[in-house]
């Protein structure tokens, strides 16, 4: 079970037992592995993407960027990986899908920002 002991104290103080504590974090590992799939299919079905990173080197309000993948792994309710673009790269501490052809990541170093990604640079106006 991914819950700690406050929360696990908390939550048996609101009246759900064993069996209702291991459903609850069965299912937020299964909604967290079906989160990073889905991440990792709108990122692999694109080979560009734009963002509102704000970038120095940018002209633009919302970068295009070439992407060559998206790897995620999961643990309980932790999402982490690696978004590589075709120059650099950035770790991803967690993320979600926000509709169709929109998505928001956390991005750690050198970014630390969460950062909404896109089909096209209109869904993100």
């Amino acid at each position: 079970m991914h819950f700690d002991q406050r929360t696990q104290r908390a939550l048996r103080d609101a009246g759900l037992d064993d069996t209702a504590l291991a459903a609850a974090s069965e299912a937020v590992v299964d909604a967290t592995r079906e989160a990073a799939a889905d991440l990792e299919a709108f990122f692999e079905d694109r080979g560009t993407v734009y963002s509102d990173m704000e970038m120095a080197h940018s002209a633009s309000d919302y970068p295009e960027h070439a992407v060559d993948y998206l790897d995620l792994t999961t643990h309980a309710d932790e999402l982490r990986g690696w978004l590589r673009f075709d120059s650099w790269g950035v770790y991803v501490e967690d993320g979600r899908v926000l509709d169709d052809g929109l998505v928001e990541l956390t991005l750690g170093p050198t970014v630390h920002d969460r950062v909404r990604f896109a089909d096209s640079r209109d869904r993100l106006r």
